[in-house]
């Protein structure tokens, strides 16, 4: 029996499940561009796979719309692959378990993978489907989305031919964007002096988890808590009032995803175990007031006597360098915009924090904005930070935004369609997140674009869900286009 088999449209739901059973991380999505290879043949329809590994398939128009204007169809291949700590899971070969709960699909322990599983789902159910109208259509697979957009960087020119996009990567029901916001990484390394562990000290563990995480760039203005910040206060705050040393603070995975989970291990004499660990309590009990709102389920641990893989601690100078770094590093919405109302224009996300051997810390962070030159401001302020600190910095070339067209033709189309079917206006706005679209405009001039999706919660997070209702009303908006365009 199939999860998804009593929930409509029925086609587009056997595909999400096939989907989650196969393997995708990002820069190893082998197996699902073998799966679509193989559903093309299958179906008899033209495809072709670029250097990158960007897929092409091509159905040709129904009777009667043969003179309809060709349109792509576009989604991402890879999943943001976040588990929760003590969940066992390999990504790159173990299926996703989904479940429904209520009206929402979730996974067990994992990210859901419906970032942007379900626009593939969608794609694939317009290509095997035998009694949907459309034009000629051109569905476009990228690779490597989340990590970078390398898909996106790498496609060649020419390698679609329609001027009409539809972007099927975005998370709210309703609303259709036409801009999205540029970004880019900055990434540090630290190098640290050392000291053994002495026979007398013992070791600490304190532990943050239970946050919502969440998307960098669509979560970043909800006042989400980041656990990287909040352990090293933590640390900060203890050392004010005991002399201790850091043997390690990690946290954080994807540069896009607002870090959930975090720990420190530190080590000190056992005459002051006892005033650090009341001093914890106090700060955590201030932490949790703070986050009573927005992290209900924030959980602050003070374990003792543990086994640490580091046989030495940071001395005094490394000590002071890593948690000043971390304490003063901007995280959060930097700016609003002044010409849409309530969209972030500029954010900085500090995303991770890891010791990557005994003498090296690693610190990873994104910005984003809609604005070229505030993005590389705040990309300054962040390697500013880095520098006084005494650390190494690379940063990448990052990503172009996509500037909204409000006369765009195929908004128009989108808007009529969405009336006719909801009877009521979509929102139209941009979104702060990144989307390919920009780097489509800069190989494609012209490219006619929107984007719109199902609504999904908790994208790059464990806590990831996807609305079973705004399926159904995203399905049938997506099939209403190809028929009113």
């Amino acid at each position: 029996m199939r999860i998804f088999e009593h929930l409509y449209p029925e086609l587009l739901w056997f595909y999400f499940e096939e989907i989650c059973k196969i393997p995708r991380p990002s820069k190893k999505e082998g197996q699902i561009i073998k799966y679509l290879l193989e559903f093309a043949t299958k179906f008899g329809l033209g495809s072709k796979k670029d250097h990158i590994g960007n897929v092409l398939i091509k159905k040709p128009a129904t009777v009667g719309f043969e003179n309809k204007p060709a349109i792509v169809l576009q989604s991402h291949l890879d999943m943001v692959c976040e588990k929760n700590e003590y969940t066992k899971f390999d990504f790159e070969q173990d299926p996703i378990q989904p479940y429904i709960e209520n009206n929402w699909v979730k996974a067990w322990g994992t990210t859901l993978g419906a970032d942007d599983g379900i626009g593939i789902a969608a794609q694939l159910a317009i290509l095997a489907s035998k009694d949907i109208q459309h034009g000629k259509l051109e569905c476009l697979f990228t690779v490597d989305e989340e990590t970078g957009l390398a898909g996106a960087f790498g496609l060649e020119a020419g390698f679609f031919e329609g001027k009409t996009l539809l972007n099927l990567d975005s998370e709210d029901e309703g609303i259709v964007f036409i801009g999205c916001a540029g970004g880019m990484d900055s990434t540090a390394t630290l190098k640290i002096c050392t000291n053994k562990i002495e026979k007398n000290q013992e070791v600490i563990r304190i532990e943050v988890s239970g946050l919502n995480g969440g998307h960098s760039g669509d979560d970043i203005n909800k006042g989400f808590g980041n656990s990287v910040k909040i352990i090293s206060r933590i640390v900060g705050n203890l050392s004010k009032y005991s002399n201790l040393s850091l043997i390690n603070i990690e946290g954080g995975n994807l540069r896009n995803a607002i870090p959930r989970e975090a720990f420190c291990e530190i080590a000190a004499y056992p005459n002051a175990i006892k005033k650090i660990e009341e001093k914890f309590e106090l700060i955590s009990n201030e932490i949790k007031s703070e986050y009573q709102k927005t992290e209900k389920n924030l959980k602050l641990l003070f374990i003792k006597k543990l086994q640490v893989p580091f046989t030495k601690m940071l001395d005094k100078k490394s000590n002071s360098d890593v948690i000043n770094i971390l304490n003063s590093l901007p995280h959060g919405v930097e700016g609003m915009s002044h010409e849409i109302d309530g969209l972030v224009e500029t954010s900085t996300n500090l995303a991770s924090v890891k010791r990557i051997d005994e003498n090296t810390f690693e610190i990873g962070t994104s910005q984003r904005s809609s604005s070229d030159s505030l993005k590389l401001d705040i990309a300054n302020k962040v390697a500013s930070v880095f520098k006084l600190g005494g650390a190494s910095i690379r940063q990448s070339t990052g990503y172009p935004g996509w500037k909204p067209n409000p006369a765009s033709s195929i908004l128009k189309v989108a808007i009529n369609s969405y009336e006719e079917l909801i009877h009521t206006k979509p929102f139209i706005t941009a979104i702060h997140a990144g989307l390919e679209c920009g780097l489509f405009l800069e190989k494609f001039p012209g490219l006619d674009m929107i984007s719109f999706g199902p609504t999904i919660r908790g994208a790059h997070s464990p806590d990831e869900k996807l609305e079973i209702e705004s399926v159904e009303k995203f399905w049938k908006f997506l099939t209403n286009i190809l028929i009113k365009i």
